[in-house]
């Protein structure tokens, strides 16, 4: 049970929460989704991220009811050990980790492409582990200037992305965005639909990792008013950035030449502006934004859960140090860089199942994604049926639909992605599994960490 001791302070109002949230997912815009061109081909791609945002969309509101009425750091460790018991509760949180251990090495690695881009005498590998190294540092200072920066990022790379949007505006043509729209096809095939079942990894990462402002919440001033509407409009910012972002890219040109790349957005604009036009290089310089703005985020994000997890007793206590003057918790900041650098470090030499680093790592933390929505589902729907809603000061409209959607396409997700890419799937299973033999104290404890009275506005 946390005690007023271990708590972190709260310093974090509704901007900041929002900045957060997007910041947290923003990177996704920049990188990472044209690979699901690859398999689905544009308008398969559409599809399969229509049906992701719909999902994210039910997700959202159902983690805010969650999130209000037990606002704390370990987020979904701390919904799951309510409702099932401690094991599943370690579960969950290992499968957090996992989500946000995997992916600021991909996002700091899309940061190495985009410096070389700009100096081509700049190893990336080691551009991004300095950007890596960097960051960390910035959140081990403390979680104010980390929230602000976090929102003076997040907004800059949202007019970054509108500036990108203005600029191809003009060069976009349907005809080009769906030619051989459907897995390379011009019509709707079984063939495409394989396609689009493959892409859905890439279509979560548009969305991924916007729960993760529930890592935070503990930091949260009056949580239950300022996480719904820090949620709900992140969300929508999300949705809207993400369908401008790919129809537009998508087309300028050939859609197949940026499906393979780290840099997509970039490049795309080479095809309208030519590649000596200074929007080219503005864009490189502040599409920085949004990845950095990403790779600090889920920085914050995993060091609240894998402190989460230490203070409860579910990793080696070292690890729920916090630094004596600033409060951050500093050793969980610096275990998970160390996988990450690691990580990045292996990029040149390192492939899975026939995919790069990059997607490999993108595909590993969306498993570990959706073990998370899959699991914290059920506990809304367990902790309802148990605890009733009287007693919330959120919560979710259209229940039992809306989670029940929710539930069923984030597990539906998970067997589609365990098909295609079994070897992914043993990796996340082992290390997920790992939770079982994890130390700590007995399934009693659980209890103590049901809603508060923090979350239902009665303090």
């Amino acid at each position: 049970m946390t005690t007023e001791g271990d708590a972190l302070p709260r310093h974090l109002g509704v901007i900041h929460l929002w900045s957060i949230a997007v910041g947290l997912v923003i990177s996704g815009e920049y990188f990472g989704w044209s690979y699901g061109w690859a398999s689905a081909g544009t308008l398969g791609f559409l599809v399969a991220t229509l049906a992701v945002a719909l999902m994210y969309l039910s997700l959202i509101f159902s983690y805010t009811e969650l999130t209000t009425a037990m606002p704390r750091a370990g987020g979904p460790f701390v919904y799951v050990t309510a409702a099932f018991g401690r094991r599943a509760g370690l579960v969950a949180g290992i499968a957090s980790v996992m989500e946000f251990v995997f992916a600021p090495p991909a996002i700091a690695l899309a940061i190495g492409a985009y410096l070389h881009v700009q100096y081509p005498s700049l190893s990336p590998t080691l551009a991004a582990a300095g950007a890596f190294c960097a960051f960390m540092a910035l959140n081990v200072a403390g979680v104010h200037l980390a929230a602000r920066f976090e929102l003076f990022v997040t907004v800059a790379a949202i007019i970054e992305l509108l500036v990108f949007m203005g600029i191809v505006w003009p060069g976009f043509s349907m005809a080009r965005f769906s030619d051989g729209g459907w897995a390379g096809s011009g019509h709707l095939s079984f063939a495409a639909l394989g396609g689009i079942a493959q892409s859905v990894p890439f279509a979560i990462w548009f969305f991924l990792a916007i729960e993760g402002v529930a890592l935070t919440a503990e930091e949260a001033r009056d949580p239950h008013r300022t996480l719904p509407l820090a949620y709900v409009a992140a969300i929508f910012t999300l949705v809207a950035l993400a369908l401008g972002v790919m129809v537009l890219a998508g087309g300028v040109g050939d859609w197949r030449a940026l499906a393979d790349r780290n840099d997509p957005l970039p490049e795309a604009m080479r095809i309208v502006v030519g590649p000596h036009s200074g929007y080219v290089h503005m864009l490189v310089w502040l599409g920085l934004f949004g990845l950095i703005a990403s790779l600090h985020g889920i920085i914050m994000g995993y060091s609240r859960q894998i402190y989460a997890l230490a203070r409860d007793g579910g990793l080696p206590r070292l690890l729920a140090r916090r630094h004596a003057r600033l409060g951050t918790p500093w050793v969980a900041t610096l275990a998970g860089g160390a996988v990450g650098i690691a990580a990045i470090l292996c990029d040149d030499f390192a492939s899975f199942g026939g995919q790069s680093l990059t997607a490999s790592l993108v595909t590993l933390s969306v498993f570990g994604a959706l073990i998370v929505y899959v699991l914290t589902m059920a506990s809304l729907f367990r902790l309802r049926r148990r605890d009733g809603s009287a007693h919330l000061a959120w919560t979710v409209p259209g229940f039992p639909y809306v989670p029940a959607f929710a539930l069923l396409a984030a597990s539906g997700a998970l067997v589609l992605m365990g098909v295609f890419h079994p070897l992914a799937l043993g990796i996340a299973v082992a290390f997920v599994g790992s939770a079982i033999a994890l130390p700590g104290r007995s399934d009693g404890a659980p209890s103590q960490e049901g809603p508060s009275q923090e979350g239902t506005g009665k303090s």
